[in-house]
């Protein structure tokens, strides 16, 4: 429908979920729900990047588990991350033998990795997938900002990268919370520059791709229970919720923001969540189980990606961003 969205006539849908999330993101509303709360982000590894692989890893196996089925009667991994070369996504796939296809979206990635399994399965080129991605606090300093040695002060629109990851076991069959379209989006670009203020920088893209999603789908806005954005934070859904109202789109009454409800945005957060880990942990945790439990019937999840690099930035270039967009149905 449009020339963004696309619906899956077979109904692909998630059938287990899995997730892992760091302390400080256990402290929140959000911390009832996950599967797995550290008690150590260092996930008793010696490094960041190695904890957020293991992440990974536990919630695809998890997601697995979860669905009662063995790593062999899967069919492939979709799933990517925010490190350099999507390392922490690559070396988990090598532990499970399994078709691997990486994906890179930024924060948009578990909307993304979704995206891609649910076509696969819809098409019937796969009887089950994993979609998975992940996130670390530590990790993504100092890729994309300052070490944590230097202890620099974070501005007031900076958000926090959430340590945590979560996985999806999409399937052809079973009981679940059906896929039943996607609207992929556009990279938009705004001209922001300021690499701590994810949350503006990537509103105009959470906004081209649900006004896309609504033109070319006709629905209504009532028709969805919630509209989920990925990671926005304070500052970013208010700028959102402006750009969608100027274009006759008002959408208050029923979006959130899984930034700014992962922290209850606290003093010490500032503007909220952020990371690839952000929309995944609260879509496979909190969403899933209020789905399952009859609570939501029907979620437009739209998740964010900042698609900048320290290379990028140091030269001055903008941050182009994309947001990606899934129906869930219960």
């Amino acid at each position: 429908m449009g020339n963004q969205t696309v619906y899956f006539k077979n109904e692909p849908r998630i059938i287990a979920t899995s997730t892992v999330a760091g302390t400080k993101e256990c402290r929140g509303i959000i911390g009832r729900y996950v599967e797995t709360a550290l008690s150590d982000d260092m996930y008793g590894e010696s490094t960041f990047e190695k904890a957020e692989c293991k992440m990974l890893s536990k919630v695809i196996d998890g997601a697995i588990s979860n669905a009662g089925l063995d790593r062999e009667e899967v069919d492939m991994i979709v799933s990517g991350d925010l490190l350099n070369q999507i390392i922490s996504a690559s070396f988990a796939a090598r532990d499970f033998s399994i078709p691997f296809l990486g994906v890179y979206g930024a924060c948009s990635t578990m909307a993304e990795s979704l995206a891609v399994a649910a076509a696969f399965v819809d098409g019937g080129f796969a009887r089950r997938a994993v979609a998975a991605t992940g996130s670390h606090f530590a990790s993504a300093e100092r890729q994309y900002r300052y070490p944590l040695e230097l202890g620099c002060t974070r501005p007031p629109q900076a958000q926090w990268t959430v340590t945590g990851a979560g996985g999806a076991l999409v399937a052809g069959e079973g009981d679940g919370v059906k896929i039943t379209s996607a609207t992929l989006g556009k990279v938009v670009d705004y001209g922001v520059t300021d690499v701590n203020n994810m949350g503006a920088a990537m509103a105009p893209a959470a906004a081209d791709t649900i006004l896309a999603h609504f033109r070319g789908t006709r629905e209504n806005i009532e028709a969805y229970d919630l509209i989920v954005t990925g990671d926005l934070g304070a500052l970013g859904s208010r700028i959102l919720k402006d750009l969608t109202w100027e274009k006759g789109l008002d959408i208050s009454k029923n979006h959130v923001d899984c930034g700014e409800i992962i922290y209850n945005v606290i003093e010490d957060e500032f503007q909220g969540g952020s990371g690839a880990g952000c929309s995944a942990v609260v879509l496979n945790s909190y969403l899933w189980s209020k789905m399952m439990a009859g609570s939501f019937r029907r979620i437009l999840f739209v998740a964010t990606g900042a698609l900048l690099s320290t290379v990028s930035s140091g030269q001055g270039e903008s941050i182009p961003c994309i947001a990606h967009a899934v129906t869930l149905e219960r």
